[in-house]
């Protein structure tokens, strides 16, 4: 099937991609980009294959580049020619799948992008600071929406699904575990039943190692 090539960080948002990878047995090439937030040249370089300088950043075995992870997301399992992680267009738990999937990317994730270093959006030390809190503050609300959806044991009841793996890795980041344990308990059991999966642990230790 021949390899991929992973650019990403560990601990940021190429272990959603990475995780998946891993999940399907994928042969793949992880390439660390370095601190985009701080690296001037680790930007540019990385900006010749995604012009945002994001990650991640996958290249397929026939060289062609993908970004977005809900795009790899669904890529992947076609790749795979699974349904483990995808449910399949029959399956009525698919238009559930799809329509959180895209909310999680398209609402969730990009509060992020704007507040994991909001001067590059807002000048002015007050203004950021504001700014990276009123974003923090919406990113709950956005949680507490996905909280009032979610069902038991996994997000879309008993259909395990990769919107489970975007939790067990979402939920340690902003805004971190004890507020998904005291205001999104569904979201928080999802997301430790999942973390407790021997496919996955693997990954969660490479980018989530335990303190020492």
């Amino acid at each position: 099937m021949g390899r991929y090539t992973l650019f990403g960080r560990y601990g940021w948002g190429s272990v959603l991609s990475e995780a998946q990878l891993d999940w399907y047995g994928l042969a793949f090439d992880f390439v660390d980009t370095g601190d985009l937030f701080e690296d001037a040249k680790a930007r540019e370089k990385l900006a010749r294959l995604n012009p945002l300088a994001q990650v991640p950043v996958l290249i397929l075995p026939d060289g062609q580049v993908m970004t977005e992870s809900a795009a790899i997301t669904l890529h992947l399992a076609d790749a795979a020619a699974s349904h483990e992680l995808v449910p399949e267009p029959d399956d009525p738990a698919r238009v559930l799948f799809l329509r959180w999937l895209i909310f999680i990317v398209a609402n969730i994730y990009p509060t992020f992008t704007y507040a994991d270093v909001p001067g590059r959006f807002v000048p002015g030390e007050k203004a950021a600071k504001d700014f990276r809190a009123n974003v923090d503050d919406y990113q709950k609300k956005l949680w507490s929406i996905v909280e009032a959806e979610a069902r038991t044991p996994w997000f879309l009841g008993e259909r395990f699904s990769a919107l489970d793996i975007y939790l067990a890795i979402m939920t340690r980041w902003r805004p971190n575990r004890p507020w998904f344990e005291e205001n999104a308990p569904k979201l928080m059991a999802a997301a430790d039943r999942c973390s407790e999966l021997a496919k996955l642990k693997p990954v969660l230790l490479r980018n989530y190692p335990p303190e020492t």
